[in-house]
């Protein structure tokens, strides 16, 4: 309740309602662009902006969480479009015209004419794109939204609405996306907008109401993103109120939905029955939103789960998650000798499958997800212990692998992350040369590479993740001998000003052990204390939100030169060794708090998911 809109919301309940044109402001070119992308018709737009807005002013009574205001706003919005478009259905040319100005119709000029082709031209360039291009081209032309807000309203990660843009425009002539952006910038809604609002409201009587328990805070944020997805999704059925949902065909796409710092998966789904009518409140009532998706119950969690074995023991190996599997990637073993095996787990079905063998042999490698695939960079081989700049793409849908451009600075011992669609490989070391602390950024798009700041410790062995657009890079070694004592360090790198900040140390100082996101928070497990090989079972975990770090309970196994990866909520601790055997041990870690509030992974046969909220 403590937020900008909750305070504002309060001031309107307690007679300010001149608060509200805050309100207005903050959302009305989102909105109006939300709008426009589905009717495509500039004046309705307004207008039904306009009634959003009332009707939201007459609900605030009934928003049971001021927090999810700004979901509940879109839901106004999406069921004024609908009967916006029922009603147009229905209506007749004819309509239209009785409902202008007759001096306008008697008096047409050049330039209403000019303004009308040009509004029909976009028009036309809009419906020549897909779909998904054409509402991010609006959205961020006409809203100025940015790839995280509109990322936020159509349910898809900001890398791929970064891709989506970049895409949409390169199939637009330049005078066209230039006409595009002209147009949207005449119709924006004036200062005026928020006047006229502010001024009807000012004689709508609405009194505050007492403190109801309701639904927690996430639980009203995902039903918010819920309708924000399914309203813009063509394949969902119309719904006559929120809530309340009929049997859905949904595309078989897997988008990853980020808003603000609440995960949530979105992966695959196919037609299938959302809910049951006996799924609702009472006897055979309409489904209950609230309960069918969200009243699983809470565990204790801080505890960890022996699961299947892993076929082939290893460590020094590489894992990522795609499409809700992991899939383990090189490594090395007995002697030691580097592996191209590729093995992929199901979380779902505790159950290993074997897959097509990485081309390049390698161990200390890093490897990360870029819509759905795989990037497999650097790495070294055993014996020899020669560095790879190789990078290589598998893609899982079609158990295949391609060929990248190779990394600039060949490395092993290296850690790598993604946002907004690029990589960021970080530290590592040349063979026995010293730790590097390279930074280098790949475009899978455009297959090239870029020198960026380099990070303030040179170390090997780190590990990093990112929360809210920035990398983590936590522990590791500083120097490659014999006797190295490992790192605490903490460093963050912002690749938007392509800076580094220092942190709070981790409490425990390691290197070769494995960090990952879950509920915001980064869980820094295993790994090796000091060389050789003193392994430990601790796990630590990180609030980026406080800079502060707790203690959690212990793997089972203690262990280094493991992964961790995180799916639906719950952490995978695979393989890796102690000082004298290389394991195939996994063991699934359920977080306290489990499962969080917007994380539907095994409720629905359609997956939320790395959804974050502020």
């Amino acid at each position: 309740m403590h937020t900008e809109d909750g305070r504002i919301i309060s001031k309107c309940l307690n007679g300010e309602p001149e608060a509200f044109g805050i309100l207005v402001d903050k959302y009305k070119a989102g909105i109006y662009a939300y709008v426009y992308a589905k009717i495509q018709d500039f004046h309705d737009a307004q207008d039904i902006t306009q009634e959003v807005f009332i009707k939201a002013f007459q609900g605030l009574q009934k928003l049971r969480r001021w927090e999810s205001f700004a979901f509940w706003l879109y839901g106004i919005a999406f069921n004024l479009c609908r009967d916006w478009i029922r009603n147009r259905s229905r209506q007749v040319d004819i309509d239209f015209i009785e409902d202008q100005d007759p001096s306008v119709l008697e008096e047409p000029s050049v330039d209403s004419y000019h303004i009308d082709q040009m509004n029909e031209s976009l028009r036309d360039t809009l419906d020549s794109l897909p779909e998904s291009y054409r509402e991010v081209l609006t959205l961020y032309y006409f809203s100025g939204m940015d790839s995280v807000e509109i990322a936020t309203v159509l349910g898809a990660s900001p890398e791929n609405i970064r891709q989506r843009l970049s895409r949409a425009r390169a199939q637009l002539k330049e005078e066209m996306i230039a006409m595009m952006s002209e147009t949207f910038k005449e119709h924006r809604l004036q200062a005026s907008f928020t006047f006229r609002i502010v001024e009807a409201v000012k004689r709508i009587k609405i009194h505050p109401v007492s403190t109801v328990k309701g639904l927690p805070w996430g639980l009203s944020l995902a039903t918010g993103i819920i309708i924000a997805v399914m309203s813009l999704n063509p394949y969902v059925s119309w719904f006559s109120q929120i809530g309340t949902y009929a049997r859905s065909v949904l595309p078989s796409e897997t988008k990853v939905l980020k808003v603000g710092e609440i995960p949530v998966d979105v992966v695959k789904a196919s037609s299938m029955a959302i809910l049951a009518d006996k799924m609702g409140k009472g006897k055979g009532g309409k489904p209950n939103l609230q309960n069918a998706f969200f009243m699983a119950p809470k565990g204790e969690g801080n505890t960890w789960t022996k699961k299947a074995d892993m076929p082939t023991a290893r460590d020094s190996f590489s894992a990522s998650v795609a499409n809700g599997k992991i899939y383990v990637i090189g490594g090395c073993n007995v002697n030691p000798v580097s592996l191209k095996t590729v093995e992929e787990y199901d979380p779902v079905n505790d159950a290993w499958t074997k897959k097509a063998d990485m081309p390049t042999a390698r161990s200390v490698c890093s490897t990360s997800v870029v819509d759905g695939k795989i990037y497999v960079i650097g790495g070294g081989n055993w014996p020899g212990a020669n560095c790879f700049s190789a990078v290589e793409i598998y893609d899982p849908v079609t158990n295949t692998w391609s060929k990248g451009l190779d990394m600039p600075t060949a490395r092993r011992g290296l850690s790598t992350s993604v946002v907004n669609g690029k990589i960021y490989a970080i530290g590592g070391d040349n063979k026995f040369g010293p730790c590097l602390s390279t930074v280098e950024e790949y475009d899978p798009v455009k297959d090239e590479w870029t020198k960026k700041t380099d990070m303030p410790t040179a170390r090997f062995g780190l590990s990093t993740s990112v929360v809210n657009g920035e990398i983590y890079a936590i522990g590791g070694i500083p120097i490659n001998v014999q006797a190295w004592n490992a790192l605490s360090a903490v460093e963050v790198y912002n690749p938007t000003t392509d800076t580094w900040t220092k942190k709070a140390d981790m409490p425990t100082p390691r290197t070769n052990f494995s960090t990952c996101v879950t509920n915001g928070k980064i869980y820094a497990v295993g790994g090796a204390l000091v060389q050789p090989s003193v392994v430990t079972s601790k796990v630590e975990v990180y609030d980026p939100a406080t800079d502060k770090w707790t203690q959690k309970a212990d793997m089972t196994v203690a262990r280094g030169w493991l992964s961790a990866s995180e799916v639906s909520g719950k952490i995978y601790a695979i393989g890796g060794s102690t000082d004298v055997d290389y394991l195939s041990t996994v063991e699934e870690y359920t977080p306290e708090g489990w499962p969080f509030a917007v994380s539907m992974n095994d409720k629905l046969p359609t997956t939320f998911g790395q959804i974050k909220s502020r």
